[in-house]
């Protein structure tokens, strides 16, 4: 493996790289239209992983960098997994600015929960507080 770069410096992401991924191969934005991943990243925190100048992971925070904060998009390509690149991309959101103080930082995972644990989350505290308004194929009308 070459030397790992992770950066908060978005002149440096793939956009075209992060939406295929995001379109074509995340169980949560299939469809998601390149126009969304574009204002999305505009308006979040976002860091990169690189390799090689190659961006080979990716996540969001957004935020108001005052009191709240929710990780997304937590992505590592899947040729590169197992490497170290996701453990990385936390060390980077856990030392990031922009969460420090906020009272409660939140994330969704469907199956890497042990890797979240190393880095302070848990289950909801009072789940039975939380609501949502969840539109699951809201890209599939967007094509």
């Amino acid at each position: 493996m070459g030397t790992l770069v992770v950066s908060d410096d978005k002149s440096k992401l793939d956009i075209v790289r992060i939406h295929h991924f995001l379109t074509t191969q995340s169980t949560w934005a299939k469809g998601i239209p390149l126009a969304t991943v574009e204002r999305s990243i505009d308006h979040s925190v976002c860091i990169g992983a690189y390799l090689d100048e190659l961006q080979v992971g990716f996540c969001r925070i957004i935020t108001d960098q005052a009191t709240f904060a929710n990780l997304v998009d937590v992505v590592v390509w899947p040729e590169f997994r197992g490497q170290g690149i996701s453990r990385r991309l936390m060390e980077a959101v856990s030392a990031h600015p922009s969460i420090q103080g906020v009272r409660r930082f939140t994330l969704a995972t469907f199956d890497a929960h042990g890797l979240y644990q190393k880095y302070g989350f848990t289950s909801l505290n009072k789940p039975q507080t939380f609501m949502e308004i969840y539109r699951p194929d809201i890209y599939a009308d967007a094509q």
